[in-house]
């Protein structure tokens, strides 16, 4: 017999040695508590005494108490995660949450900026070096707002061929991202104004501490502001390297693995999004 409780606590455990970030832990171990809160109620203490007729239950119940559609989506694949696991640790014979069905999630085209308003982003933070840098690279290399944050000067290859190794975080793979001439230019730039620290962080506080990925997201949403730039976000830089790309017909591969996507039908799904261009292609990056 496997009580809920303990069966959540060693879920957690399991996701903590597994690797998985930090915010992943807390949003999985969240969802498994309100799971094990409703099942409570329902007068189900063992994990081997849940059905799938339970776990429907749940989900409905969300659905009427207005979560989103995407939001009982997460919750019903946190599900199906904590029941394999207990089907790998042997504590249930049968997977009851392999019956269970992801609602309908609409999925939103990513927001791509257009050349006017990335050219007006970086007409808005061009006097200062370090936010101009940090906009560089997200347009240049279409790394996340976390890798960026990891990024450190010995990353970095400033000899041809110019290149940035992008560290690995989590289940995130590592890898290697041609830099062209706009991106070292502008690191180049901002490491004459980088306050002179003992740190091999990248980007820093005036105090030598590596920036935060809140701090990070507040500064860029300050300069979308600034810009004119409505309804963008830091990540949306990221859309606008992939979706450039492949408009300009960069093998649907190479971007793939640069932007470091796990699958390459989350690469194609930009192709409905684009439409290509015969413009000649340039240095790989956002020129």
């Amino acid at each position: 017999m496997l009580k809920l409780d303990i069966a959540h606590k060693d879920f957690v455990k399991y996701l903590k040695d597994s690797g998985k970030s930090s915010s992943t832990v807390i949003a999985y171990s969240k969802d498994i508590e309100q799971l094990t809160e409703h099942l409570f109620k329902q007068g189900v203490n063992d994990v081997k005494d849940i059905k799938t007729e339970h776990l429907a239950l749940f989900m409905d119940k969300l659905t009427k108490e207005n979560f989103t559609p995407k939001s009982v989506s997460r919750k019903t694949n946190s599900t199906k995660t904590f029941f394999r696991f207990l089907k790998m640790q042997n504590h249930i014979i049968d997977n009851v949450a392999d019956g269970l069905k992801h609602p309908k999630v609409e999925i939103k085209a990513p927001r791509i900026l257009s050349r006017l308003e990335y050219g007006a982003l970086r007409d808005a933070a061009k006097d200062d070096s370090r936010t101009f840098a940090i906009i560089e690279v997200l347009l240049q290399t279409g790394v996340t707002i976390s890798e960026l944050a990891q990024i450190k000067i010995s990353d970095i290859e400033f000899n041809e061929p110019t290149s940035l190794t992008v560290p690995k975080i989590n289940t995130r793979l590592g890898r290697p991202i041609p830099l062209n001439k706009a991106a070292i230019a502008a690191i180049k730039s901002y490491q004459k104004d980088r306050p002179d620290m003992k740190t091999d962080f990248l980007f820093i506080t005036k105090t030598g501490k590596p920036l935060l990925i809140r701090n990070i997201r507040a500064t860029i949403d300050r300069y979308f502001k600034a810009a004119g730039i409505i309804k963008a976000k830091v990540n949306d830089l990221r859309h606008t390297f992939v979706a450039h790309h492949l408009s300009q017909g960069t093998n649907l591969l190479t971007v793939s693995k640069i932007a470091g996507h796990k699958r390459l039908s989350t690469t194609e799904r930009y192709l409905n999004y684009i439409e290509r261009s015969s413009e000649e292609k340039t240095e790989l990056g956002i020129l």
